[in-house]
């Protein structure tokens, strides 16, 4: 039978590195791509750093990769993340000017190190909404009211017996109840304080049965106060959850949602209702003003305009009335330089003849004929001929209309061959995930893998590990 020390020290390297090729090959040709990236501390307090790329193929598929998980020793200063993201992408042999957007949280390092390598950057929308979200419940009477979820959570947490009593008085109730357990806040969790409130309105009825007979645990009753004040914030912050769990996928375009999402929150979702209570009012209208601040950036807008702009689905639908012209003369000219960048990195044709260097040259001396003049002539008018069928091409495209239930990268596998200069943008923005989710991921399978039965692992075995659970 194999030993322990032949699968660890043979078939593990072997199948990475024929993962490795694979992966290698696969992003080798790939024009654009868009990466996110986070930091993370295992169990054994070893710092990791996690590297995600996301692209189009040429069958306009959307594939997601995790590059490493990689040992960061060093201080996590910005100049240090800047350093070892460069590297990254170096051991892959990618290409800087290739990299479209990097994806990633709030961090202040984070940001100041895109800045150093001047590369774009996207805030994750997962993060962003969840800041927004804790700013908003800020207010004293929301704070007592969640803090008595926790330690009712707490309660019900650290007691079988009072789990074995929920059960029980879930289904003496009239109607029953659902046999659910009470859900536990991970203040790392996108939208678990909305799923822990939920979970105390819905059981609210057996929780207070119970309680009431504890006389040790009587005063975590809820009163009616703390229920309002638990149902009003519920309201505003069930309907949200489903849109950062929508934003978060990896195989379909999110970034192009970013708009249309932002625009439902500011005419439907958090509008104000005429039923609303006085702190709902105050809660949507403090996650809106976040929103919207932080969206208002140029950069960001001129990011979300453009992946809104190449999904089939939406185009010019919802960017701002007064930009609208502005972002159908910006992708012509962005298309004009890609172009250009393609013919400059095209191979020059080999010399026909080579001159001696002892040889003089002889230049003939020739008069300026008229046809030197029309030769110019034709090239700025072929020039401007082909930015006329750009700008020609966009406007074709803006007017086809697509549904809203249209697959965008499966449109534009039908209708490349009819649109191709718009194509390349699709390719080159579509790839942008809306949110860092990627990277979380990794950091999830770390810690199914850097268990307290297996925290002696070492760092190079943990990176390998998690680039197999990931990419197999």
């Amino acid at each position: 039978m194999p030993s322990r020390k032949h699968f660890s020290q043979v078939v593990l390297p072997g199948l990475y590195d024929e993962c490795r090729a694979k992966v290698e090959e696969e992003i080798h040709t790939v024009m654009y791509y868009a990466t996110t990236t986070d930091m993370w501390s295992s169990r054994t307090t070893h710092p990791y750093m996690a590297l995600t790329i996301h692209f189009v193929d040429k069958d306009w598929n959307l594939r997601s990769r995790c590059l490493q998980t990689s040992y960061f020793p060093d201080d996590h200063m910005a100049e240090m993340l800047a350093r070892g993201l460069r590297e990254a992408l170096e051991s892959w042999g990618l290409h800087e000017d290739r990299l479209v957007c990097v994806t990633t949280d709030n961090a202040t390092n984070n940001i100041l190190a895109l800045q150093l390598n001047d590369w774009t950057r996207l805030q994750c929308f997962g993060h962003r909404l969840h800041l927004a979200i804790g700013r908003s419940v800020k207010l004293p009477q929301v704070e007592r009211a969640v803090g008595v979820c926790r330690k009712i959570v707490a309660a019900f947490s650290n007691s079988w017996k009072r789990r074995w009593e929920l059960a029980k008085a879930q289904a003496e109730q009239k109607p029953p109840l659902p046999p659910h357990q009470l859900i536990t806040e991970t203040p790392t969790k996108w939208g678990s304080m909305q799923e822990m409130v939920e979970r105390i309105i819905e059981q609210e009825k057996a929780i207070s049965h119970i309680l009431r007979a504890d006389k040790k645990a009587r005063h975590l009753v809820p009163t009616w106060q703390d229920m309002d004040m638990l149902e009003s914030m519920n309201k505003v912050l069930s309907p949200l959850k489903e849109f950062t769990d929508a934003l978060s996928g990896e195989h379909y375009p999110s970034v192009s949602y970013l708009k249309p999402v932002l625009h439902l929150f500011n005419n439907q979702i958090l509008k104000h209702q005429d039923d609303d209570t006085p702190l709902t009012t105050t809660i949507k209208e403090s996650i809106l003003t976040y929103l919207n601040e932080k969206c208002d950036d140029q950069t960001t807008e001129e990011l979300l305009d453009m992946a809104s702009l190449v999904d089939p689905r939406f185009k010019t639908t919802y960017i701002k009335q007064e930009r609208v012209d502005y972002m159908k003369t910006r992708p012509a000219a962005e298309l004009q330089r890609l172009v250009a960048e393609e013919a400059a990195a095209a191979p020059l044709p080999p010399a026909t003849a080579v001159r001696d260097e002892d040889e003089p040259e002889e230049v003939p001396a020739k008069k300026k004929s008229l046809s030197s003049y029309f030769k110019k002539a034709a090239g700025q008018a072929g020039h401007q001929s082909s930015r006329e069928s750009t700008e020609k091409e966009l406007n074709l495209y803006l007017q086809l209309d697509a549904g809203p239930d249209t697959d965008p990268l499966e449109w534009w596998r039908q209708h490349e061959a009819h649109f191709p200069r718009v194509a390349k943008l699709a390719r080159k923005y579509l790839c942008i995930p809306a949110t860092s989710f990627p990277s979380e991921w990794a950091f999830s399978a770390s810690g199914n893998i850097v268990t307290c039965q297996r925290s002696a692992l070492k760092p190079a075995r943990v990176d390998q590990l998690v680039f197999l659970a990931l990419n197999l």
